[in-house]
């Protein structure tokens, strides 16, 4: 990011590069820089950042397929999409999963679907104009 910081997050990950490539191609964040534990990707106003999990962390954590989702946590990532349609079929690809469109709704001018990750993690995405 070229300037100043205005807002970001930080996910851990068992593998690091396979979230980090769901995110750069699902919420269209382009991957800016890479070190051995960690990769962040970033547009003008946001920055993600995924951590490799602590290896006594991660080899505690079993992924499953599908993989199991992580719903109790207090935060919710909220990325904006062209459309639910094609990030449903990308999520799918890239070993995650958009709920099914009976499961969407309307959100302040927005048609909002929940999701998860390859690990589980669970965020959503946001189309403004549908």
């Amino acid at each position: 990011m070229n300037g100043k910081f205005l807002a970001g997050a930080v996910i851990y990950a068992k593998d690091i590069q396979r979230v980090s490539q769901f995110y750069c191609e699902l919420a269209e964040l382009p991957i800016t820089h890479q070190e051995p534990d960690y990769v962040v990707l970033e547009s003008p106003n946001f920055q993600l950042t995924v951590v490799a999990a602590a290896p006594t962390i991660a080899d505690k954590i079993t992924i499953s397929s599908p993989p199991e989702r992580r719903e109790n946590t207090a935060i919710k990532l909220c990325f904006p999409v062209m459309s639910l349609v094609v990030a449903r079929k990308i999520a799918v690809q890239l070993g995650g999963k958009l709920n099914d469109p009976e499961r969407e709704w309307l959100f302040q001018g927005s048609k909002v679907c929940d999701a998860a990750d390859p690990e589980g993690n669970i965020f959503q995405v946001r189309v403004s104009e549908f």
